[in-house]
């Protein structure tokens, strides 16, 4: 618990808008994604609302699909 709330300390909630939200949606399906790929285009539009420089994935290829602003800003966590 102790890691979770420092975590919280230092983290932001970024939300969608039901406007944000029913955009992304549409934007999937003109994608093509589909089923868990939602979500990932979900998390995308948020980093992106949140002004992220990076976003940082295991899936690279799952997230590609969600367009080039996207793509642009995919790295792989590099293993330590």
């Amino acid at each position: 618990m102790v890691y979770i709330d420092g975590l919280r300390d230092r983290l932001s909630v970024v939300g969608l808008s039901p406007e944000e939200y029913a955009a992304t949606l549409a934007g999937a399906a003109e994608h093509g994604i589909m089923g868990g790929g939602i979500y990932d285009a979900l998390l995308a539009q948020c980093a992106l609302k949140a002004g992220a420089d990076v976003i940082y994935t295991w899936n690279v290829r799952d997230f590609e699909r969600c367009g080039p602003k996207v793509a642009r800003r995919l790295r792989t966590p590099a293993m330590a």
